[in-house]
C-alpha cells in the first residue's frame, strides 16, 4: 500500500512540473538581467574556453593598440621558438653523440683502452662544453626572458578583463526572487509529500 501511495505522489509532482513548466519558463530569464555588457556575447558559452582570452580577444577587436601589442607578443613568442630550434639541434646531436660514446665504451672489454676511449669522450666533451659555454648562457637568458614576457602579458590581461567582467555582472545582477518562489513551490510540494496519506 505504501509503494501505491508512493508512486501516485511521484507521478503527481511530476505531472504538477509539467503543468508548471509553462509557468517556471521565466524563472530563467528573470534570474538575470536582460541588458548586455560589451562582452556579453563572448561570455555566453562558459568555461569551455579560457574566459580571460575570450574577453581580451574582444577588448583586441575594438583597440588598435592592444592589437598591436598582442601582436607583437605573439610574433617574438614564435620568433623565439625559431631561433632557439636552430641552436637545439646542433646541441641535442652533440649530447646524444656523447652519451651513445660513453655507452658504447663501456662495452669495450679491454680495460686499457676503455679508460683511453672515456678520456678521450671526457675531454672532447668538456672542451665542447667550455666552447658553447657562452650559447648556453644566452639561451637560459632568451628561456628567462620569454617567461618574464609571458608572466607579465599574462598579468596585463588579467588586469585589462577584470574591469570587463565587473561591467558583465554589474549588467547582470542576480535576482534572488526567482530562487524564493520556487523553494516555496518546492516546500509546498514537500509539505503536500509529508501529509499525503
Amino acid at each position: 500500500m505504501k509503494k501505491i501511495l508512493l508512486a501516485s505522489a511521484l507521478a503527481l509532482s511530476v505531472l504538477s512540473c509539467k503543468e508548471n513548466k509553462s509557468e517556471n519558463a521565466p524563472i530563467a530569464e528573470n534570474a538575470i538581467d536582460n541588458s548586455e555588457s560589451s562582452i556579453s556575447g563572448s561570455l555566453k558559452s562558459g568555461r569551455k574556453d579560457n574566459m580571460i582570452d575570450k574577453i581580451y580577444f574582444e577588448l583586441l577587436k575594438n583597440d588598435k593598440n592592444l592589437k598591436a601589442l598582442d601582436d607583437k607578443v605573439s610574433k617574438v613568442s614564435e620568433e623565439s621558438g625559431k631561433v632557439l630550434s636552430l641552436y637545439s639541434e646542433t646541441l641535442n646531436k652533440s649530447e646524444s653523440f656523447y652519451l651513445d660514446a660513453h655507452q658504447q665504451a663501456e662495452m669495450i672489454k679491454d680495460s686499457l683502452l676503455k679508460q683511453q676511449v672515456e678520456k678521450e669522450i671526457k675531454i672532447s666533451a668538456d672542451q665542447y662544453d667550455l666552447k658553447i659555454s657562452n650559447v648556453k648562457e644566452l639561451i637560459a637568458k632568451v628561456n628567462k626572458n620569454s617567461d618574464d614576457i609571458n608572466n607579465l602579458y599574462t598579468a596585463f590581461k588579467i588586469r585589462k578583463t577584470l574591469p570587463e567582467i565587473v561591467k558583465y555582472q554589474n549588467a547582470h545582477p542576480l535576482k534572488a526572487d526567482s530562487l524564493e518562489n520556487f523553494i516555496n513551490k518546492q516546500n509546498h510540494l514537500l509539505n503536500e509529500l509529508k501529509n499525503f496519506k
